[in-house]
């Protein structure tokens, strides 16, 4: 039976929305897993000499250095993915994501190597930061140019799967682990995920090379229309997209990292939550999110309104992530379970549709640099500081109230941002010829 050009269209996209999920899957267990590391163990390993929350707020710092580095990868790789194409700039993404996360499963700790351990994992935590920071746009991209007309939240969301999963992956390797005795998971047991990370990536290259290039990046660089420098070109054009997109991408980046970083070394160190309880807990909401998030690109797309979609999925969250922790702090294990499964539900509804709705307000010859600088400034300015700033706020005061502000204070920030995001031209539905590239030229 033959093959009409439409079945083998749609069967291309499927095969780019299962790459991009498969591949954005391994590059975001290879960074969840070392926020999880930071919580638990790095202050021991590389930071014996500070003692208690301090030593916490020192590993956290160490975490953060991977989101100061994404949005230089942003730049690197945007650049490379508006003028080579997406699919060669996600074969390198996910090779300097894998080899810097295997480096960090073999890194000697302090007592072997004293200062030199915590200067080496700042550097590769580094090179982490660049490689997740040119990893998620192409990602994006490489679904959702590949989308059937109308489409594009809806494909989008492959590469946005890609994070609860990869973070369910990231909490049950630690929760294997955490059931050995504290003296081996502290000299052993957590470097395995980071070097069973090396498998993970053979597996991403051997798929992600079958992916073919998108539609609009082929076409692109057939008219000779990429244009030179990128991240000129976009801050230039569109500073006010970048600033929009930076607080619209807010809750759906630091809801993570509330939850599975902050909280998880408050209940462990200043609650009475032992490892692997609190660890179950986010096990449940991470399987909670791999379930539920795909519903919210359904919503996206199903609702005549997308400021009305986002709104429904937003405002909740208003009201469950205060009480996410305000039932972690009764220290009952069922009323925190409740607390950061049902807090996961609006965010994660979210960040499905987040990608494919940034994605669309710019154009295709600017649009890997112009999302990834997006995502990656935030994750720089405000996801990836959540844990520091949490932590801080709580040695500050000693109460969580000042967590919770700070958390409304993001729920709100991301949803004025994204509704403003809303009012700007949405590429995917209109004809881009009527602005032409500045600074086009051919590809050498």
């Amino acid at each position: 039976m033959s093959t009409t050009p439409s079945q083998g269209r749609n069967k291309t996209a499927r095969r780019a929305g299962i790459g991009a999920f498969i591949g954005s899957t391994i590059e975001w267990f290879d960074f969840y897993i070392y926020g999880t590391a930071a919580a638990l163990v790095f202050d021991k390993v590389f930071f014996p000499e500070l003692e208690g929350a301090v030593g916490t707020l020192v590993a956290f710092g160490t975490f953060w250095v991977g989101f100061l580095a994404r949005p230089l990868g942003g730049i690197i790789f945007g650049h490379f993915g508006d003028r080579l194409g997406r699919k060669k700039t996600l074969v390198i993404t996910l090779l300097l994501m894998g080899i810097s996360t295997t480096a960090i499963g073999l890194l000697p700790g302090y007592a072997s190597i004293g200062v030199t351990a915590p200067i080496l994992l700042i550097l590769i935590r580094m090179l982490q930061g660049i490689g997740l920071g040119g990893e998620w746009g192409g990602s994006v991209l490489i679904a959702s140019e590949h989308a059937p007309k109308g489409k594009s939240v809806l494909y989008g969301a492959f590469a946005q799967q890609g994070s609860p999963v990869g973070n369910t992956l990231s909490t049950v390797s630690f929760l294997a682990i955490s059931q050995l005795p504290d003296e081996d998971f502290v000299s052993w047991g957590w470097r395995v995920p980071f070097i069973a990370s090396a498998l993970l990536v053979f597996v991403g290259l051997l798929v992600r090379m079958k992916v073919e290039e998108s539609p609009a990046m082929a076409n692109i660089i057939e008219k000779k229309e990429v244009v030179k420098i990128p991240v000129f070109e976009v801050f230039r054009k569109y500073p006010g997209l970048i600033a929009l997109g930076i607080g619209a991408c807010t809750i759906g980046l630091s809801a993570t990292y509330f939850k599975g970083t902050f909280a998880l070394a408050w209940a462990t160190s200043s609650l009475d939550f032992d490892r692997s309880s609190f660890l179950t807990i986010l096990l449940v909401a991470n399987i909670t999110q791999v379930l539920v998030q795909p519903f919210g690109a359904v919503i996206a797309t199903k609702m005549k309104s997308m400021s009305r979609a986002v709104t429904v999925m937003l405002v909740p969250e208003l009201i469950l992530m205060p009480l996410m922790f305000v039932l972690i702090a009764t220290e009952n294990y069922a009323l925190a379970m409740l607390g950061v499964v049902v807090a996961t539900i609006p965010h994660c509804l979210y960040y499905a549709a987040l990608a494919g709705l940034l994605a669309s307000r710019f154009p295709a010859h600017l649009r890997y640099t112009g999302i990834s600088l997006s995502y990656q400034l935030c994750g720089t300015i405000l996801g990836g500081t959540t844990p520091i700033v949490g932590q801080f706020l709580l040695n500050q005061t000693g109460s969580i109230t000042a967590v919770i502000a700070y958390a409304l204070f993001q729920v709100a920030l991301t949803l004025v941002c994204m509704l403003f995001l809303l009012k700007r031209r949405n590429y995917d539905e209109t004809d881009e010829t009527d602005e032409k590239p500045a600074g086009a030229m051919a590809v050498a």
